[in-house]
């Protein structure tokens, strides 16, 4: 059986447009933990998806999210840039132990195939979390516009068009 797409490019074009909403919107899971990025690392890894952690310019294998949180203040700062295909890049920054946040390049995000997968990798992670995963506008934290819902076991529009 086929699956109903989550969201349907036509409804939401709007809300992906770079222009208006920044090319590089914030998608966040609120109220997470140190063993909730390590869930989303484990994920990363057994999913497949190409990925490449770094420290600055220093490209370097993949450590425990533990280590890589509790860093120095002033070291360099890390991210892990995740690949679910090879046209969809998404750019975890560790920012805070308490909130898995990470970028999306709305310029990658055309048409219903690419916006499909944009939604499983946000379902994915949030069903290992089981919390939703919620995209805001660059710049405009705490406003999303759509994010996965957990009793739902969707992604869904959380703005009006």
């Amino acid at each position: 059986m086929a699956r109903v797409a989550d969201l349907l490019w036509d409804d939401v074009s709007c809300f992906l447009d770079p222009d208006t909403m920044g090319s590089l919107p914030d998608v966040r899971v609120p109220d997470a933990s140190v063993r909730d990025w390590q869930s989303v690392l484990d994920l990363v890894v057994e999913s497949g998806w190409r990925c490449q952690y770094s420290e600055g310019e220093a490209v370097l294998p993949l450590p425990r999210a533990e280590a890589i949180l509790r860093r120095p203040l002033d070291a360099e700062c890390p991210n892990l840039r995740v690949w679910p295909t090879a046209d969809v890049l998404a750019i975890f920054r560790f920012l805070d132990d308490e909130e898995v946040d990470f970028d999306v390049d709305l310029r990658q995000l055309k048409g219903q195939e690419r916006l499909d997968v944009f939604c499983g990798f946000l379902r994915e992670i949030g069903r290992r979390l089981g919390k939703p995963v919620l995209m805001d506008p660059e710049g405009a934290y705490g406003h999303p516009i759509l994010g996965f819902d957990a009793e739902a076991d969707r992604v869904v529009l959380l703005m009006e068009p």
